[in-house]
């Protein structure tokens, strides 16, 4: 009892000495960007992969560029582990990428030395627990770095909500784009499906398959506790709604009656009450691409989305070889249908994807109808927008789908998977029509491209103008600013 006692008393000093600190960084920090440290607020967002380009970080430029227009005495903070980027390097990609203009004298960055911890390719086992307990580590550098006034993760770090209450005791809030884990996880394991997040080697055993359930219970236990000391959560969709409110309510007998015996007060935050979360659709800049003609397109299959497993590119490939097999109209030399990825490439482990996927369309002999245009600047993904006819994503689960607002927006006819936020926010019917195609196998996606090739003139403009109409409607960056302040963020930067 006495060396319990002793170890909290060294803690709270140490947080003290961290607060006091704090006065001084926060003091310089003011200085640097000229602005007068007693009328400014620090909100920190934490999105250790903000230099990524992706739909997620369109979400935090968007958020912080709306809070620069809006609120002169805040200074925004990202945490971020791209050390091998400055500021201004940074802010100049996000012009080019997103054309979001940030005004640098708002913002800094707290650049993370120990990105490493929460990279998939450190933890080959128990990643998800890894990979939490990594975040942990993240967030106490960066609050022994600077402690802001309000932290927001934008990643799905829900673990380091727990490490920034006990140091700070400040407010947190998050944007949530995919719930870490979900009952859908769960089920997989319990039925024994092979996936990207159940291999074949546990699938196969039911030593191993129980095991895992087991551990995933264990970890969704505590990550529904961490997502309940927020003050609020956002979402990208309807789709991870229903996961976060259902993990919300998430409960477990055994942990609980643990519980009742060691209790969880250490890691309750005053600031927790959040029981839903908000859905605000991620922000899509549709004024320049849905200016774009939507007749006289090219026969373009395009792709949209970064090199990581989840994105699922080999069924794509797949998908165009069975198109090609089985509708041999589709490679007419004069008009050949042609499949382009574009892509970012965040480290060592998409850049091997990459290689691979270079080889499957090799060994799918695809090379003559397909390229590859990776971390490609703004301006050219503009131009492929502006002429190809198709939209291709083949994410199962897809929490949101920005890339597909994008097609449609930009006038290109989407084909997507029928799951997640394709299924159930974008590729629905508008006016009572059909604005696009779902898919759930290769053979159902090579039918589906097939049909939106296959469309008579005055049927696919329809599609394509029902299509633009819907995203510019429901998914702009107004409505995503409205959604935001509707979460009511600001108000407990007072609570301070």
């Amino acid at each position: 009892m006495l060396c319990s006692v002793s170890v909290w008393v060294l803690f709270r000093i140490y947080c003290t000495k961290l607060q006091t600190a704090n006065i001084r960084r926060r003091t310089d920090l003011m200085r640097k960007l000229g602005r007068n440290p007693e009328s400014q607020a620090l909100v920190g967002f934490f999105h250790p992969y903000c230099n990524a380009g992706g739909g997620g970080e369109r979400v935090l430029w968007t958020a912080i560029a709306a809070i620069q227009r809006t609120e002169p005495n805040i200074v925004t903070i990202v945490y971020s582990g791209d050390t091998d980027a400055t500021k201004d390097e940074i802010i100049s990609k996000v012009k080019a990428r997103f054309d979001i203009t940030l005004d640098p004298v708002a913002l800094d960055f707290v650049f993370l030395t120990s990105r490493r911890a929460i990279e998939d390719s450190t933890w080959r086992y128990f990643t998800l627990l890894g990979q939490s307990l990594g975040s942990m580590y993240l967030a106490w550098e960066a609050m022994s770095k600077l402690i802001p006034d309000l932290y927001i993760d934008t990643m799905g770090y829900a673990f380091t909500f727990h490490v920034v209450s006990l140091l700070t005791g400040i407010p947190v809030g998050a944007y949530v784009h995919y719930p870490t884990i979900s009952t859908s996880m769960l089920n997989r394991v319990k039925s024994r499906k092979k996936w990207h997040t159940n291999s074949d080697v546990i699938s196969s055993s039911t030593f191993l398959s129980q095991s895992k359930l087991l551990y995933y219970r264990v970890f969704m236990y505590y990550y529904a506790l961490s997502l309940k000391s927020a003050a609020f959560i956002m979402v990208n969709s309807s789709w991870t709604q229903n996961h976060i409110d259902e993990i919300l309510q998430y409960s477990d007998v055994l942990l609980d009656t643990l519980h009742r015996i060691i209790p969880l007060k250490l890691i309750h935050s005053k600031y927790g009450s959040v029981t839903s979360a908000q859905i605000v659709y991620p922000p899509c800049d549709t004024r320049e691409i849905s200016q774009f003609p939507l007749t006289g397109r090219d026969r373009v299959i395009l792709s949209l989305a970064q090199f990581r497993p989840e994105k699922d590119h080999p069924t794509q490939l797949r998908a165009f070889s069975r198109l090609l097999k089985d509708r041999p109209e589709h490679i007419n030399p004069t008009r050949p249908v042609k499949l382009v990825l574009i892509g970012g490439s965040r480290n060592a482990g998409d850049e091997a994807r990459v290689q691979n996927l270079r080889s499957l369309a090799k060994d799918l002999n695809l090379e003559e109808n397909i390229e590859f245009v990776v971390n490609a600047p703004y301006p050219t993904m503009l131009n492929w927008l502006s002429k190809a006819s198709i939209g291709l994503s083949t994410m199962v689960d897809e929490h949101f789908g920005i890339n597909v607002v994008e097609f449609m927006a930009a006038g290109l006819i989407p084909v997507a998977h029928k799951s997640g936020g394709p299924l159930q926010d974008i590729i629905v019917p508008f006016q009572g029509q059909p604005t696009g195609y779902h898919a759930d196998s290769v053979e159902a996606f090579a039918e589906a491209l097939h049909s939106a090739l296959s469309l008579s003139t005055d049927e696919e403009l329809a599609m394509r103008q029902r299509a633009r109409a819907w995203a510019v409607q429901r998914f702009s960056e107004e409505e995503f600013e409205k959604g935001w302040n509707a979460s009511r963020w600001k108000s407990f930067i007072s609570l301070n």
